[in-house]
């Protein structure tokens, strides 16, 4: 016994209908099809009311019209099946989405009823009269086609389609068409990469193949995006729809080292073109954004983007951006850091771990910079101090008090000291105004009275990233009484200071009223006396 592949023809018919899956694909297929008979204009007539959708090109028509009902053998010429490998299935997108077919070209038509078609019965190709003259083009008239918000739809649909669309008598407009970009050949076919002139690229990128969109991002703006016209001897859209290509995910690979190499092209241009700081301001995005940041291992000026100062105190983030860093507003110069007068330090994101390098960083005036955002064999990264790699070490000078903050978040030590000394290595900073945490201890140094250090001992932040306001605003209150108890050596000064907080000028009642209070060690054991 032997067996072997067969077609039952009557199912491959009737299954045929489900092929497609959306019913704009008739559409794009009769758009293709005159695309392929090298029409330069296509016009289209829908009316929603009667279920009307008339087709019109000027292309090169039809020669034999049995092509145009035979299933997966496609009546193009030898070039166009190499160049495109159409199906051979397009027009039978009609067969399924209208109920009667009228298609006349080069001085012949067809009329069917399309379940007399489906259902294999001959159909007469007749002469037109009075047509002798009609050399080219094709139409084709369908009937009992529901096409809603066709005007919408053929709008996403035509993008990078090559041939002009009319719609109604109003031209579709076709903005990543080829003829409407300045392409560059690529090893995939033709690129426009926006932000070629100014710097500002996108990696969201639209894949067009012989003229449909096969690859788009989920979100992007039509004036913010790449444009690819795949080369359709190397690339096969996925039957029927033609919508995304097959193995979409090693061809989205080839089409991303092209676009890389497309940057690179006019990255080496404008270098050889623009002056060191142009360029380095313009183009260091895509330089980095595209993998092509040895361009300037050679070039003195540094990208401002890599360079930061810290302009506020460091703490861990929760809640918030990080607003005590800015982009340095004079980048130092390739003399000034090679003679030493600037340091640039790479340091790692604030954590409890590293807070000390941080402020001993801010108390040395060093430039936080970016060692990731260029090229490791760029010149300046010999230039660059790791305080990560040195020992840190944080010791009170002069110590006054130490006790425990009971916090509601945090519990830290706290020490209060004349100064506070950060070592990073071998070198010191002596830090009088702002506390420090390390280990486990927050340093409060004279000139700190904020309560604000708790933000160095916690980012506030609970195991489901949420940032606990309230809580990091009780710690804060919660320090900056406790400095207050122990720096409390004098009753008058201690008492002053209690009461400048309640604001009491805001009370005239109060104004120029003379008290006498007795302060007990009891909560709520206090008296006040009005003397006058």
């Amino acid at each position: 016994m032997q067996i072997q592949v067969r077609i039952n023809e009557e199912g491959a018919l009737r299954n045929q209908r489900y092929a497609f899956s959306d019913k704009f694909t008739l559409v794009s297929e009769l758009l293709q099809n005159a695309r392929r008979a090298g029409a330069t204009r296509v016009e289209i007539d829908h009316d929603a009311a009667t279920k009307t959708l008339r087709v019109a090109d000027n292309g090169g028509g039809i020669d034999d019209f049995q092509k145009l009902l035979t299933l997966n053998e496609s009546g193009w010429d030898a070039a166009t099946r190499d160049e495109e490998q159409p199906f051979g299935i397009g027009f039978s997108k009609c067969l399924y989405s209208a109920a009667r077919c009228i298609v006349t070209s080069r001085a012949q038509r067809v009329d069917f009823e399309t379940a007399a078609a489906l259902a294999r019965m001959p159909i007469d190709v007749v002469t037109v009269p009075g047509a002798d003259g009609m050399a080219s083009g094709t139409v084709i008239e369908l009937h009992g086609v529901e096409l809603p918000e066709l005007d919408t739809r053929i709008a996403a649909m035509c993008l990078g389609f090559p041939v002009t669309v009319v719609l109604n008598g109003k031209t579709v407009e076709r903005p990543f068409a080829a003829e409407n970009l300045p392409l560059t050949p690529t090893a995939v076919g033709a690129v426009y990469l926006t932000g070629q002139r100014n710097g500002k690229h996108h990696h969201n990128t639209l894949v067009f193949l012989q003229g449909f969109c096969v690859m788009k991002p989920t979100y992007h703006q039509l004036d913010n995006v790449n444009v690819v016209h795949l080369d359709s001897r190397q690339f096969v859209a996925r039957l029927p729809d033609r919508d995304k290509l097959i193995d979409e995910e090693d061809q989205r690979k080839r089409i991303d080292a092209a676009l890389k190499a497309a940057w690179r092209q006019v990255l080496e241009g404008a270098k050889a073109a623009l002056p060191a700081g142009q360029l380095v301001e313009t183009y260091y995005a895509p330089m980095r954004a595209w993998g092509h940041l040895d361009l300037l291992n050679d070039i003195d000026e540094l990208p401002s983007a890599v360079c930061d100062d810290i302009v506020s105190y460091p703490y861990q983030q929760g809640g918030g951006d990080c607003d005590y860093l800015r982009t340095s507003a004079l980048v130092p110069t390739r003399l000034a850091i090679e003679r030493g007068e600037v340091t640039l330090t790479a340091l790692d994101p604030v954590d409890e771990e590293n807070i000390g390098r941080w402020m001993f960083a801010r108390a040395r005036g060093h430039i936080v910079f970016n060692s990731i955002g260029l090229h490791l064999d760029h010149w300046v990264q010999r230039h660059v101090r790791y305080p990560e790699d040195e020992t840190l070490q944080v010791e009170a000078i002069d110590e006054r008090a130490r006790a425990t903050l009971e916090g509601r978040w945090i519990w830290p030590d706290v020490v209060l000291c004349r100064t506070v000394r950060v070592w990073v290595g071998d070198a010191f900073a002596d830090i009088a105004d702002d506390g420090v945490f390390h280990d486990g201890t927050l340093y409060v140094p004279d000139g700190e009275a904020t309560g604000l250090p708790v933000r160095q001992a916690s980012d506030f932040t609970d195991e489901h990233d949420q940032f606990l306001e309230a809580d990091l605003d009780a710690d804060r209150e919660a320090l900056a009484d406790l400095i207050r108890r122990l720096r409390s050596v004098d009753p008058k000064d201690t008492l002053g200071s209690l009461l400048q907080e309640l604001k009491l000028e805001k009370y005239p009642l109060l104004h120029g009223r003379t008290f006498r209070l007795t302060v007990s060690p009891v909560a709520l054991g206090h008296s006040v006396e009005l003397m006058n």
